[in-house]
């Protein structure tokens, strides 16, 4: 069996990899050519190129990097017409993979699956229609994303998120947390994203926050789980801030000392995305705030097709999260609800553990499944989810 399976982001590379393993599981003797990151070589990936030179995000990015974009995109569906796989995997990177998969499909009739599905349930759900003309199958990291795929012609299997296969600390690895930065009471993250864009528009709304924190709970220690890339500017941002937080600085570390501050804190203000999820693996309550230009919120809040963007609340069916997003990003209420869910976090709990489980928490790792599903759609079976 010969498998082209293309990643450009981090995320993808370990989404790749797992469904690599995956696939060597089930049929020992596949062989894999593609494009992938250092996890994607390491299972024997010969990348055609890589993997960071197709990883741009945001309008302006991708139209600086367009001639060098569209080679890579000619290069890669090329390569695939050349190589005659019996099935071409593209994860994520939509602006690339979905190029890719038109040009491929145009001249052949390889079979194409791509992994993560659009956001179709929350925005712009004509791509989808687009989609299906050179899609066959897409792999849903969403329990509710199959019949969105489905509807719009196009086999789709929800194979698990791989949130649920990421190490957790245990208690003792908590404790010894609080104990190396003695800690000894309430303890609250905060993570104000991973991008520099989202550090300079958020943290002035938490810094807020957090003076308005410190008012109410003197005690209420504040730690910062920082990304590497943005570590120093938090560090200078949060160096006024009153109660002497904490930024965690990951460069050197394996994501342990990430891993004990989530399990050890009792609330987090975090800005929107997949972090929520990973604090509900934790089982850490939350608030989530972010905010946006005022063109991107006028635009996304014309086309925004659900009444909350937390995941949790989304996977879970319920509202247990509070969101403060775009202009509701304001310092007062955000305070006011870390409070409130800080003496209160029942209702969450229970949302987090029904998110876990729907996600696919102690089944089959989403990895094998994933390679399950795969193989079901050459072999014309179809999965039900």
């Amino acid at each position: 069996m010969r498998v082209f399976i293309t990643a450009g982001e981090a995320s993808g590379d370990k989404l790749g990899v797992a469904l690599m393993r995956g696939l060597r599981q089930l049929v020992p003797d596949v062989q894999f050519r593609g494009i992938g990151g250092p996890l994607m070589e390491a299972e024997g990936l010969d990348s055609l190129f890589p993997m960071d030179e197709i990883s741009v995000m945001g309008v302006t990015e991708i139209l600086k990097e367009y001639r060098h974009l569209k080679a890579r995109i000619r290069e890669t569906a090329d390569a695939v017409i050349a190589e005659k796989p019996d099935v071409l995997i593209t994860i994520d990177l939509p602006e690339f993979s979905l190029r890719v998969n038109r040009l491929v499909k145009a001249v052949s009739d390889v079979r194409v699956v791509h992994y993560v599905a659009p956001t179709v349930w929350a925005w712009r759900p004509g791509r989808a229609q687009k989609m299906a003309a050179h899609v066959d199958q897409v792999l849903a990291l969403l329990p509710f994303e199959p019949p969105y795929m489905r509807e719009a012609g196009m086999e789709c299997d929800f194979v698990g998120h791989p949130v649920v296969t990421d190490p957790q600390a245990s208690a003792e690895e908590a404790q010894a947390f609080r104990d190396k930065y003695g800690i000894e009471g309430e303890l609250a993250l905060v993570l104000p994203g991973s991008r520099r864009s989202e550090i300079g528009r958020l943290l002035p709304v938490f810094t807020k926050v957090a003076v308005l924190l410190h008012e109410k709970r003197p005690a209420l220690k504040l730690v910062i789980p920082a990304a590497g890339n943005v570590v120093e500017a938090v560090q200078h941002a949060v160096s006024d801030w009153p109660g002497a937080p904490l930024v965690l600085d990951p460069r050197g570390d394996d994501g342990a000392e990430k891993r004990a501050a989530f399990r050890a804190a009792d609330v987090a203000l975090a800005a929107s995305g997949t972090v929520s999820l990973e604090l509900a693996a934790a089982g850490t309550p939350m608030v989530i705030a972010y905010d946006m230009s005022w063109l991107s919120r006028q635009i996304i809040g014309r086309m925004l097709l659900v009444d909350t963007v937390t995941l949790v609340n989304l996977v879970s069916e319920t509202r247990a999260v509070p969101e403060f997003i775009g202009k509701d990003c304001q310092p007062d209420p955000i305070a006011a609800e870390v409070l409130n869910v800080l003496d209160a976090p029942d209702a969450q709990n229970a949302a987090m553990a029904l998110t876990m489980e729907r996600l696919g928490l102690g089944g089959e790792h989403p990895g094998l499944r994933a390679a399950k599903a795969v193989l079901n759609g050459l072999k014309g079976k179809a999965t039900v989810n």
